[in-house]
């Protein structure tokens, strides 16, 4: 009777890539091209392949520099400003909105990216795990935008966006349009999509005959630009990260994963379900999910006794950029 040779066993430790990614240094796929041109370097010997594992025992260094043990998963709304990349470095030397975070903000990654002259909301995260999340198709999250518009359309001019585009080779999928009002010469307009293709809004409405001369994004999922002054960034709480994005912290270093459904079913939360498709967040709960207030909800009887005093939970503030010198 022959028997099977036994299993050699797995790897210790993390891929070299998922690493970096989890310590902020880059997105996966950054990280393997600066593993590939040779930056990065594990016990002293440079590597030239992401087919690595490592552990908390080996010495990593991205250009020289020791790479430090990853913090956390932490989300910021940043409100872009038009006129800036978003890109770590521009090859025009162009204005990127790292050059204009606050100083006091550790090393982050945008969520997608906002065009040089789209404003608005901006996702922030020191975690490669929750970026990559976030800019998987399969995610779904609506993100709506307010659209200025140069004419006079009709409802019915939108027909082909809400059944999908196909332009030239590419294919878009349906979106969700809403004519607000005229504004003299143009027009504002309400789009709702749940893909990020490049410039994917001004292409659409040039396709059917209306150039976007002013685009802002509104929201991202269940999270709200709201009152967000352009060029402030604010950190959202990690219980309302965790809520929201149904991660879990697998590790004290500040790795996020995807929730893995349990035997016994949770209770569920109507904040945590913006976004999703066909599950639209109201705007009240949309505002507590971007802030996470303390406050109590009206609609509950306060059983507080008379006189007993009402301690509501701080908010995090907005960070302002310091003046430059």
């Amino acid at each position: 009777m022959t028997q099977n040779p036994p299993q050699s066993p797995a790897p210790k430790g993390d891929r070299i890539a998922k690493v970096l990614a989890r310590a902020g240094v880059a997105s996966r796929r950054e990280a393997e091209r600066m593993i590939e041109a040779g930056r990065v370097s594990v016990n002293g010997k440079r590597i030239d392949s992401p087919a690595l594992n490592v552990t908390l025992k080996d010495r990593i260094t991205v250009d020289g520099q020791p790479v430090k043990d990853p913090e956390p998963p932490r989300l910021w709304l940043y409100h872009k400003p038009p006129g800036l990349v978003t890109t770590t470095s521009d090859e025009q030397g162009r204005t990127t909105i790292f050059d204009d975070l606050p100083e006091e903000l550790p090393r982050v990654m945008s969520v997608g990216r906002l065009d040089l002259n789209s404003e608005g909301l901006l996702l922030l995260t020191n975690d490669g795990g929750i970026k990559r999340q976030l800019e998987l198709p399969s995610t779904g999250w609506l993100r709506k935008y307010r659209v200025r518009i140069n004419g006079r359309p009709k409802e019915a001019d939108f027909e082909p966006l809400r059944k999908g585009l196909v332009i030239g080779a590419e294919k878009f999928q349906p979106m969700t349009v809403t004519l607000d009002r005229q504004q003299g010469a143009n027009a504002w307009v309400t789009v709702g999509l749940r893909e990020g293709k490049n410039r994917e809004i001004r292409r659409a409405m040039e396709d059917i005959g209306f150039s976007v001369n002013r685009l802002i994004r509104v929201s991202y999922g269940p999270f709200q630009l709201g009152s967000l002054k352009p060029g402030e960034v604010e950190e959202l709480r990690r219980r309302v990260v965790r809520d929201q994005l149904g991660l879990e912290i697998e590790d004290p270093q500040g790795t996020a994963k995807p929730k893995r459904p349990a035997g016994k079913p949770q209770r569920k939360r109507p904040s945590s379900l913006a976004g999703k498709p066909g599950r639209p967040k109201p705007p009240e709960e949309s505002a507590t999910a971007r802030r996470g207030s303390g406050k109590p909800n009206p609609a509950k009887p306060d059983t507080r006794k008379p006189g007993a005093p009402h301690h509501p939970a701080r908010k995090p503030g907005a960070m302002r950029k310091k003046p430059r010198s």
